[in-house]
C-alpha cells in the first residue's frame, strides 16, 4: 500500500467515478432532450454501455471491504435470490461460497478489471452506429453545409470541456476527496453486524429508492431492472413529428420534471426508511415510469 502518490491516485480513481456517471448522465439526459434515441441502435448500445458501467462501479464499490462495501456487496447479490426456483443457487454461485467472503472479493476484482475493457469496446461500437448517420442538431435540420474540420476547431472545445472537468475533479479530490463517500465505509467490513442505514453511491441513490419503494423482493427486483431497462422503449414510444423537445413546449414541462423527480429519487435514496421518506419514494417512483411513458 505504499505507493508514490498512491493517495492521489486513490481519490482520482475514487472521484473521478462520481464526474463520469455525471457526464454520463448529462449525455443520457441530453439524448432524451433532443430525441437522440431515434438512432436506434446507437442508443441500444448506450443503454449496455450504461448497465455494464453500472455493473463496474457496483463491484469497484465492494473491494476497499469497509462496513458499506461488503453489506452493499451482501444485498445487492442478495437480489438475484428473488428468481423463483433458481435464485438461492445463483447467489451461492455468485458468492463462491454461503456468504460474502474472499472468493467474492477475488472475483470482484478480477470483473473490476475486465469490465473497462469492455466498456472501452462497446463504446467503439457506440461511435461506429453513430457515424452511419452523423448525429443531430438542435434545430433538427440537416448540417452538412455547416460541417467544420474536426481539427482544430472541435479538438479545441473537447480540450477545454476537458480541462474544465478535470479542474472541477481535481479541486474536488483534492480539497474535499471523502465529501460523496460514506464515512461508514471507513470502518472494515465486519459480518456480524450490520450499518444502521445501507446506502449507495450517490450515482445509484435513485434507483435503490426505486428498488425500496416496492414492498416484495421481486417487485422491487423487477422495478429497480426496469428503471434503467425502460430507457430500451424510448424509440418506441415517440410519437411526434418533432425530434428534439426544441420547439415543444409541453415536452419540456415533462423533461425538466423527470429531472426533477430524479432528484427527489436521488435524496429519499439517502434517507432512512421511515415515514415521510417512504410513501414519498413510492410517489416518486411512481411518477418516474408515468413521466418517461407520457414523454
Amino acid at each position: 500500500r505504499d505507493v508514490q502518490f498512491g493517495w492521489l491516485i486513490r481519490n482520482l480513481h475514487a472521484n473521478g467515478a462520481s464526474f463520469f456517471f455525471i457526464c454520463i448522465y448529462f449525455h443520457i439526459g441530453r439524448g432524451f432532450y433532443y430525441g437522440s434515441y431515434l438512432n436506434k441502435e446507437t442508443w441500444n448500445i448506450g443503454i449496455i454501455l450504461l448497465l455494464t458501467l453500472m455493473a463496474t462501479a457496483f463491484v469497484g464499490y465492494v473491494l476497499p471491504w469497509g462496513q458499506m462495501s461488503f453489506w452493499g456487496a451482501t444485498v445487492i447479490t442478495n437480489l438475484f435470490s428473488a428468481i423463483p426456483y433458481i435464485g438461492q443457487t445463483l447467489v451461492e454461485w455468485a458468492w463462491g461460497g454461503f456468504s460474502v467472503d474472499n472468493p467474492t472479493l477475488t472475483r470482484f476484482f478480477a470483473i473490476h478489471f475486465l469490465l473497462p475493457f469492455i466498456i472501452a469496446g462497446l463504446t467503439l461500437v457506440h461511435l461506429t452506429l453513430l457515424h452511419e448517420t452523423g448525429s443531430n442538431n438542435p434545430l433538427g435540420i440537416p448540417s452538412d453545409c455547416d460541417k467544420i474540420p474536426f481539427h482544430p476547431y472541435y479538438s479545441v472545445k473537447d480540450i477545454l470541456g476537458f480541462a474544465l472537468m478535470f479542474i472541477l475533479l481535481a479541486s474536488l479530490a483534492l480539497f474535499s476527496p471523502n465529501l460523496l463517500g460514506d464515512p461508514e465505509n471507513f470502518t472494515p467490513a465486519n459480518p456480524l453486524a450490520t450499518p444502521p442505514h445501507i446506502k449507495p453511491e450517490w450515482y445509484f441513490l435513485f434507483a435503490y429508492a426505486i428498488l425500496r419503494s416496492i414492498p416484495n423482493k421481486l417487485g422491487g427486483v423487477l422495478a429497480l431492472a426496469a428503471s434503467v431497462l425502460v430507457l430500451f422503449l424510448m424509440p418506441l414510444l415517440h410519437t411526434s413529428k418533432l425530434r428534439s423537445m426544441t420547439f415543444r413546449p409541453l415536452s419540456q414541462i415533462l423533461f425538466w420534471a423527470l429531472v426533477a423527480n430524479l432528484l427527489v429519487l436521488t435524496w429519499v435514496g439517502s434517507q432512512p426508511a421511515e415515514h415521510p421518506f417512504i410513501i414519498i419514494g413510492q410517489l416518486a417512483s411512481l411518477s418516474y415510469f408515468t413521466i418517461i411513458l407520457v414523454l
